[in-house]
């Protein structure tokens, strides 16, 4: 019995048969994690959706900002654009049923016995990993509710940027938000940068990587997360970004992580990158 932790593949869903034929998954015996992001701007994201869907408990994936902009589009709240390569899951018969199905799935995951845990993009400094999982519960909840449809109205927006236990409703369920499908760098006071989304270095200064200001933490888990295609495959201390930018022409990645860490890679095909 095998788990592997796999970055964003966002349609890409050859590179991720290939990925697992190379990996030799076997989906009696092993797991798959998923960081999010499963779908936009590769050729096949509906096929994606069906696959992971499918996959039942033997896959886990936490939601990414692509995934909820999907169901925003699919609620009529933001309007579908060339380059997210929308239009096979907009028509499909089992729409609906995948869609209910994304909704589903947590903002966080936590595995004790493993000693993982898995974001999309990243955890706010001021936040233990306790804090982090009830507050991705509360966007969770909310997301699960028939009501959902009113929080993706108000999801959208780079406000507030800095937390506080008083924030309430809207802005406190956007910030939450923005920080697990999000965030890459922030400043000590835990006030977030979402437009830079270069590497490391490319930020405005006073700002760093969040992962850098987490340090210090007492809760000191193996953190896996992807969104981050320019960081690249790295393992800065107990971190691990897994989003290697197949989509943009780069490669799909997989992490062992039930025994030491072990990585996987498949190229990106031509017809996958949108700049190709």
């Amino acid at each position: 019995m095998a788990t592997y932790a796999i970055g964003d593949v966002q349609g890409c869903f050859d590179e991720l048969i290939e990925l697992l034929n190379k990996i030799k998954f076997d989906q009696a015996r092993d797991y798959l994690w998923f960081a999010g992001d499963l779908v936009n701007r590769g050729p096949k994201s509906l096929e994606v959706l069906r696959f992971v869907k499918g996959l039942g408990d033997r896959a886990i994936t936490v939601l990414g900002n692509h995934d909820l902009h999907l169901l925003a589009v699919v609620q009529g709240r933001r309007e579908p654009i060339a380059k997210d390569r929308m239009e096979a899951i907009l028509s499909a018969p089992d729409r609906d049923e995948l869609c209910a199905w994304l909704r589903q799935q947590p903002l966080m995951h936590r595995d004790e016995q493993l000693g993982y845990v898995m974001l999309h993009a990243g955890l706010l400094p001021q936040w233990s990993l306790d804090d982090a999982i009830s507050h991705a519960a509360e966007v969770e909840r909310v997301l699960r509710s028939d009501g959902y449809t009113e929080f993706i109205n108000h999801m959208y927006g780079n406000k507030p940027r800095q937390w506080s236990d008083r924030l309430s409703r809207w802005e406190r369920l956007r910030f939450i938000t923005n920080c697990f499908t999000r965030l890459r760098f922030c400043d000590e006071q835990g006030r977030l940068e979402l437009k830079e989304k270069g590497a490391p270095g490319s930020q405005p200064a006073g700002y760093q990587p969040w992962f850098d200001l987490r340090a210090n933490q007492r809760d000191q888990q193996q953190i896996l997360f992807g969104h981050w295609s320019t960081l690249g495959m790295r393992q800065p201390g107990n971190v691990h970004g897994l989003d290697t930018g197949c989509v943009w022409g780069g490669t799909l990645s997989a992490l062992r992580i039930d025994v030491e860490p072990q990585w996987t890679n498949v190229s990106c095909s031509m017809i996958c990158n949108p700049a190709g």
